[in-house]
């Protein structure tokens, strides 16, 4: 398979140094930074009370750690790590590197996406590639992989519902975070009943339309590619009569493995 690849450009890198930006970020995000041995790790950042504020990529390199960001999240996200800085030994700042992401074989210095193998692989550096485009947005709605700033909703999203732990993007035995203790009972003690998946869709709608089902009110439709829609749905109400504005929905006939489990 040849290599395709293109550049990112909403996307800004964080550096995150110091001698104590291990345990730093480790007390504050929602993966195991042990993972860094084996390539990017998928992780969050949550509000005390377990919300979503924002996701990224952290990027093993050197000494120092990488974080790759929705560029329209970066600020934000800088000011609140620096709010938890205190007497830590760690120094944050951006930088002018980008992003660039593929598919096929990976070139020298990639790394694998960690949410799904069809997402290929991601390289950091000084310039941006510029190599045919794809369409992610097919490979995201396929797979049901919600996107920072459409599906993720800072100060709404649960990322349980968002999928976080199919997408290795929360780790459960790490220890305390921010926001882990709701996020870990709603793991343990509730069991999940409503949250993002794929439908079939006939049509299309406005991004955040509201779905009705048997005329009940049981969601939001999103991201649409080839005539399916990632929604967020109240599972209690997925059934064959939905609609949103003029498109109807249904269920696939065979849901992706990842969302069976």
């Amino acid at each position: 398979m040849t290599a395709q690849g293109e550049a990112v450009h909403d996307r800004a890198i964080i550096a995150v140094s110091g001698n104590d930006r291990v345990s730093f970020l480790q007390g504050l995000v929602t993966n195991d930074l042990g993972k860094l041995g084996d390539g990017l790790v998928y992780a969050a950042l949550l509000t005390a009370q377990g919300k979503y504020l924002a996701d990224f990529f952290l990027v093993p390199r050197g000494d120092t750690i990488l974080i790759d960001a929705k560029a329209e999240q970066a600020e934000a996200l800088v000011r609140r790590l620096s709010m938890y800085r205190l007497r830590a030994a760690v120094t944050i700042a951006p930088t002018d590197l980008h992003v660039s992401r593929g598919l096929g074989p990976a070139p020298d210095g990639a790394f694998a996406d960690p949410r799904h193998p069809e997402l290929g692989w991601r390289r950091y550096g000084g310039e941006p590639g510029a190599l045919p485009g794809i369409d992610w947005d097919a490979i995201r709605v396929a797979h049901c992989i919600p996107e920072a700033g459409i599906e993720l909703i800072p100060d709404e999203t649960y990322i349980l519902e968002a999928g976080f732990e199919r997408l290795h993007g929360v780790d459960f035995r790490k220890g305390c975070y921010v926001g882990q203790e709701v996020t870990a009972r709603m793991k343990h003690k509730t069991e999940l009943r409503k949250g993002f998946i794929t439908l079939a869709i006939d049509g299309a709608a406005p991004v955040g339309t509201g779905i009705l089902s048997d005329g009940k009110p049981a969601g939001q439709v999103f991201t649409q590619s080839g005539g399916r829609a990632i929604a967020w749905l109240r599972f209690d109400r997925l059934g064959d009569d939905m609609t949103a504005g003029d498109a109807r929905l249904r269920a696939l006939d065979s849901p992706a493995p990842e969302q069976s489990s």
